[in-house]
């Protein structure tokens, strides 16, 4: 089996909790073209499927199939008969990969360095860098630290990390939150993962005389004991990731001047990972960004797979034919970029129409301080629940008096 073993020549706090760490992985297709996906919370390398397949034309792993003499380069999924060869792995905590057992030990930028690790061991000196959800949130970190290294970025689904996580506050996703933390059997999370992943109406459209909610929940059922529940471990510490990510202003300007473009890819219908604020993070990126909303949830790369292909092989193109930033964004035009979205309050007064802005900031605040009391309480709840389960009664004899 394929593994790259995350090493640094440093001994330093931080490249420490690299050392040791076994990342598998594997690559799909043969050509020049090279693609890393980073996938996101609780997923493995197989939840790349569809664009696995969209990308190189199969999905057999290039360890286990035998090619044939002058077979390599037959893959000609790309554009101009370019093959293009993808590498898709196991994040840190999850799969077959290492499973830290500290929260420090997982970080989007201790995660992005196994990637770049990743990336040396194939021997690949720039790739396209697509991740989806957290694993676009370790995408952002990568492009960051190594732009150099990079061809082009995809976000599918993707936030700012920490309160940006939090959901929409609604019934449903209070509900699906719940339904998450009392999980226990393959069943169970099968059944909150399908609410969590699509679009209502798509999981109620019918394929022959089956709706679409009951093949997949066959499908996730089967897929969830075959690898297992992920560990506690694994999913504190992947948690810890995303609460603690955050991209500061000076990445985001390395983002912008790296000279790569960027697709910002979006479900509308995304509970998990609203689209306002991935909006948000193409906005920053502008001239550079282009944003690609579709009608989908979480997982939108399986509910909109032929348009979500397609996004990321125009990404591809765009890259080759060294298109320029200001034709391949389809955002509106920012005069100051990222200072732009900073303006204070004060100043906005000077200049009209402050006091709307400074409202619906503070509404937001005051909608992510609810959301954040309202997991804490859920999570309470939750402590509480098993507390009272472990007490055992005390019976008390009768009375001797």
């Amino acid at each position: 089996m394929p593994y790259c073993e995350v090493q640094s020549q440093q001994s330093t706090q931080e490249t420490e909790l690299n050392n040791g760490i076994k990342i598998f992985y594997r690559t799909y297709g043969r050509g020049p073209i090279k693609v890393l996906l980073i996938i996101g919370l609780a997923g493995t390398h197989d939840s790349w499927g569809p664009q696995i397949r969209g990308l190189t034309g199969s999905d057999k792993p290039n360890d286990e199939a035998e090619t044939k003499a002058g077979e390599g380069c037959d893959n000609e999924v790309g554009y101009g008969g370019d093959g293009i060869e993808v590498c898709a792995f196991d994040n840190r905590g999850m799969g077959r990969s290492s499973i830290p057992i500290k929260k420090s030990e997982y970080t989007t930028r201790t995660m992005a360095k196994d990637a770049i690790a990743l990336l040396d061991h194939l021997g690949w000196p720039k790739a396209h860098v697509f991740g989806h959800s957290m694993g676009a949130m370790i995408a952002t970190k990568l492009a960051a630290m190594v732009p150099e290294k990079v061809l082009s970025l995809a976000l599918l689904n993707v936030t700012g990390g920490g309160f940006e996580c939090f959901p929409k506050l609604d019934r449903k996703t209070l509900s699906i939150a719940i339904r998450f933390l009392k999980a226990k059997t393959p069943e169970q999370r099968a059944a909150v993962d399908l609410d969590t992943h699509y679009s209502e109406d798509y999981l109620e459209e019918y394929v022959g005389s089956n709706t679409r909610r009951a093949i997949l929940y066959q499908e996730y059922v089967k897929n969830i004991s075959a690898t297992g529940m992920q560990s506690n471990y694994g999913f504190e510490g992947q948690v810890n990731a995303c609460w603690t990510h955050k991209l500061t202003r000076t990445e985001i300007e390395f983002i912008r001047s790296a000279g790569f473009l960027v697709s910002v890819i979006h479900g509308r219908e995304d509970v998990i990972a609203q689209i306002y604020y991935a909006r948000k993070l193409a906005e920053k990126l502008y001239p550079v960004a282009r944003m690609v909303d579709l009608h989908g949830g979480h997982l939108v790369s399986h509910e909109r797979t032929e348009e979500v292909n397609k996004a990321l092989l125009e990404l591809i193109m765009a890259s080759k034919m060294m298109v320029k930033p200001q034709d391949w964004t389809n955002l509106p035009q920012r005069s100051s970029g990222w200072l732009e979205t900073r303006t204070s309050p004060g100043r906005a007064n000077a200049e009209g129409g402050s006091s709307v802005s400074f409202m619906c900031n503070t509404l937001e605040k005051l909608h992510l301080c609810l959301l954040y009391l309202i997991g804490l309480f859920v999570l309470a709840f939750e402590f509480a629940k098993k507390s009272l389960r472990s007490v055992k009664p005390v019976r008390v004899g009768a009375s001797l008096t």
